[in-house]
């Protein structure tokens, strides 16, 4: 019996995610255009050109990953850790400052980048190779240990930045590529127990001065209401303003008139529920866990750990971000300044982002069986 032939296009057009690829770049574009919105005032479209730039890249990084033989990665988990680490270093010498105190981004003129972003892509791949060679084991402590060092060296240099935000990233990624591991709960519930009981001795010789009173303020923002806890206080004002259709695009007051603060990065979300109100706020969520849904339904479907543990490593990154952002702009979470993905402005993240989402149609495209074609 002959086998069914078909050509590369039809191959390509068949194994390709597409809705993970279009709900990827209407989410780029949407946050562009919700970018204008936020900077209109500033008369100046430097924001909506630099992140069209970082959009342009990142579809580009997006489709190189995804035709790329992710497996390929295996041969280079050294150097991508090495360069995780080096520009995690860098950042310390030669960073400078950014909104929140952090020392994190490393400027070229008017161009910056923010090494902790790329730290994300070369830690969800190298953990992922680490987890699935130890993963028959992951319950012995030596293994553990090996693992707990593995994180420990980048979220060391993270909180040295320090950057709060970005190591809680880091930690969530691990906890979830532990769990679907199998991880015993006999780790699991001490280390939850423990987690708790030394919060107050984490907050107390732990933390800045300047935390704490982030922390403070999450609990009662009326504290500082024109310092530290004006921003959420104008970020729940624009949210509930919004009320169930928004104002309209363009027609916010909160943003067009400059009360709400961090609007393009931080806090678009409040953007975009006083302007679109509540309907257009829950598609947006809907869209961005549609997204998420799709990455670890990709996980569940690869033929292989490694391919399974990325994927789970970029829905985890995703979801925090997306939850710890929602959160901070309805006072639900302390302010960490966490961008929201695809929506926040900023160009490294959105190519870290799209990149992500590279990985994850790598693993897609390139796990489908194709044995059962003759391709010409």
């Amino acid at each position: 019996m002959n086998k069914k032939s078909v050509s590369k296009r039809s191959v390509i057009l068949m194994e390709f995610d597409w809705l993970l690829f279009i709900l990827s770049v209407g989410l780029a574009v949407f946050g562009i255009i919700m970018i204008y919105s936020a900077t209109r005032t500033t008369h100046s479209n430097v924001n909506v050109i630099v992140q069209s730039a970082a959009f342009v890249m990142g579809c580009a990084a997006m489709l190189v990953v995804c035709f790329f033989d992710y497996e390929q990665l295996k041969n280079l988990i050294k150097p991508i850790f090495l360069f995780a680490i080096v520009m995690l270093i860098l950042v310390l010498i030669f960073g400078v400052s950014g909104d929140w105190g952090a020392r994190s981004w490393i400027r070229f003129g008017a161009i910056g980048i923010q090494p902790s972003e790329f730290a994300k892509i070369c830690f969800i791949i190298t953990l992922s190779y680490h987890v699935s060679k130890v993963q028959d084991d992951i319950n012995k402590p030596l293994v553990l240990l090996g693992l707990l060092l593995h994180i420990g060296v980048m979220v060391g240099l993270i909180l040295l930045q320090p950057d709060m935000g970005s190591a809680f990233v880091f930690v969530f990624i691990f906890i979830c590529m532990l769990f679907v591991a199998k991880l015993s709960y006999k780790y699991i519930i001490p280390a939850m127990v423990l987690g708790v009981a030394s919060l107050p001795l984490v907050y107390r010789y732990v933390l800045s001065e300047y935390q704490q009173k982030r922390i403070q303020v999450f609990f009662n923002p009326d504290l500082e209401p024109l310092g530290r806890g004006y921003n959420v206080i104008q970020s729940k004002i624009a949210v509930g303003s919004g009320q169930l259709w928004g104002k309209g695009y363009l027609q916010g007051t909160q943003n067009q008139m400059g009360y709400l603060p961090a609007k393009s990065t931080d806090f678009i979300f409040s953007v975009i529920s006083e302007e679109l109100g509540f309907i257009g706020a829950a598609i947006l969520i809907g869209a961005l866990f549609i997204l998420i849904y799709k990455c670890f339904k990709t996980a569940k479907k690869a033929d292989n750990s490694f391919g399974r543990y990325i994927c789970v490593g970029v829905g985890a990154m995703l979801l925090f971000h997306v939850f710890e952002n929602v959160g901070m702009c309805i006072g639900l979470m302390p302010v960490t300044g966490i961008p929201l993905p695809f929506i926040s402005y900023g160009g490294t993240s959105l190519v870290v982002n799209m990149t992500a989402i590279g990985l994850v149609l790598s693993v897609a495209y390139h796990n489908k069986p194709r044995s059962v074609f003759d391709v010409y």
